[in-house]
């Protein structure tokens, strides 16, 4: 394939970007190259600068369950914008959204009675983990390793060696003291939970994780161990979180809360909420809530909250989604996967919902250490087999992908007889 217009772009960005990317992982660090820039996309298909097509198994990072440029969203988008483009001050498309929401979760997630609108996930993240110090009167907040809850300075930790550990921050720039209150543990591991429990029960506002943590590989937990996290925060008087950036809107309207029917105290949202414009959400139980600003003296606020765009484009991208949709798409992930298994790689492919992942071994991984650091070579050569072929993966191995309901049978088909093309070229090739 000709990407000569890419990679001027991509020398251009350099001298304005850093690392010419708006978002580190775009820059293909991961898997070597240079960063492929795309014009357009349409349905499963994006097209690139140079003007080649692929089909999208990225899909912006998991918010385009419908698809690129989806007929209703685009006419919900226009509608809004021959009316206004952002006002600051309460719109209509606000209520709508909070009340469609709220109302389709009614009857599974019962206790999530209230949502406010931001603008990422980051910042639904952050607020909700402010909330629950605000509610609960308790600093001590407990992660996950392996968890990803957005680039707020307190969560940007790792876990250091032993089982508990105070937080050590993962980036440059954020002092110890900002993680101080940060626990970190590792998944799949209820000794440690209660151990720290045991000894600081008293001081633990919150345990946060994603339910299906989707941003260091599919780490698929045990539905035991998160109905423990369930019980443990209960009996402590700790509020549990579930980071839906990615799960929610994604496995079932109620994301993986009504998945797995595990209903958190507090539930955050990004990616699909939005239809493919920025948006983020944090909603939880009306008792939590009555501490948030302006009700009560927990801070919260944005300018761009709740922004009636976005509003609109949320509003008509859940509205396409039902049970049929999510059937529809799961049976999709679940016969590629099943396909692609029974070749015997020594790549497998796991997958929730829609969402799947590639890993070396015969066990999905539960916990980040367990992944095969090694396999990520195997799969940068997999991606660039696929990118000249017309397949866009994600350019990290430690990123998951997404189908969206744009794509037929026949899209699968293709994508699946690529990946299997290449690693049946590796065994030819003794790799």
């Amino acid at each position: 394939m000709n990407r000569s217009r890419s990679e001027e772009l991509y020398r251009r960005a350099l001298k304005v970007l850093p690392g010419g990317v708006n978002s580190p992982v775009r820059a293909f660090r991961s898997v070597g190259g240079t960063p492929v820039f795309m014009e357009s996309g349409q349905g499963c298909e994006i097209k690139d600068v140079d003007g080649n097509t692929y089909i999208d198994f990225c899909n912006s990072w998991g918010p385009l369950i419908s698809g690129h440029r989806h007929p209703d969203i685009l006419r919900a988008v226009q509608r809004q914008l021959e009316k206004s483009m952002t006002l600051g001050i309460p719109t209509e498309s606000e209520v709508e959204l909070a009340e469609y929401i709220l109302g389709k979760i009614k009857t599974s997630l019962p206790g999530i009675q209230k949502i406010r609108f931001v603008s990422s996930g980051t910042e639904a993240v952050m607020s909700a983990v402010r909330l629950a110090r605000g509610f609960t009167r308790r600093n001590k907040i407990i992660k996950f390793e392996g968890c990803y809850h957005g680039h707020s300075d307190a969560l940007l930790v790792k876990a250091g060696s032993g089982l508990v550990t105070a937080g050590i921050p993962d980036s440059s720039g954020v002092p110890e003291a900002m993680t101080s209150d940060i626990i970190v543990l590792p998944l799949d591991d209820e000794n440690a939970v209660q151990e720290v429990f045991a000894r600081q029960g008293d001081e633990i506002a919150a345990i946060i994780l994603e339910p299906v943590p989707a941003n260091n590989g599919l780490l698929i937990q045990r539905e035991e161990y998160l109905q423990f996290l369930r019980k443990i925060t209960r009996e402590n008087g700790a509020l549990l979180i579930f980071d839906e950036v990615i799960n929610g809107f994604r496995l079932a309207f109620g994301g993986a809360a009504e998945y797995l029917r595990i209903e958190p105290d507090l539930i955050t949202y990004g990616k699909i909420i939005g239809g493919g414009l920025p948006v983020g959400a944090f909603a939880g139980r009306n008792d939590i809530f009555a501490l948030l600003a302006p009700d009560g003296p927990v801070y919260q606020a944005g300018t761009l909250s709740g922004n009636p765009v976005a509003m609109a484009a949320g509003l008509a991208q859940l509205k396409l989604l039902d049970d049929a949709l999510y059937t529809n798409l799961e049976n999709k992930r679940e016969k590629l996967q099943s396909a692609f298994n029974q070749k015997g790689f020594a790549f497998n492919m796991t997958g929730i919902g829609s969402i799947f992942w590639f890993y070396q071994g015969q066990t999905p991984p539960r916990r980040p250490d367990l992944i095969d650091r090694e396999s990520m070579k195997t799969y940068a050569r997999m991606f660039h087999f696929c990118l000249d072929r017309g397949i866009y993966l994600a350019p990290s191995g430690y990123e998951v992908g997404f189908l969206s309901a744009a794509m037929e049978d026949s899209h699968l088909q293709r994508f699946l007889d690529t990946v299997c093309e290449f690693f049946e070229k590796e065994v030819a090739n003794g790799k």
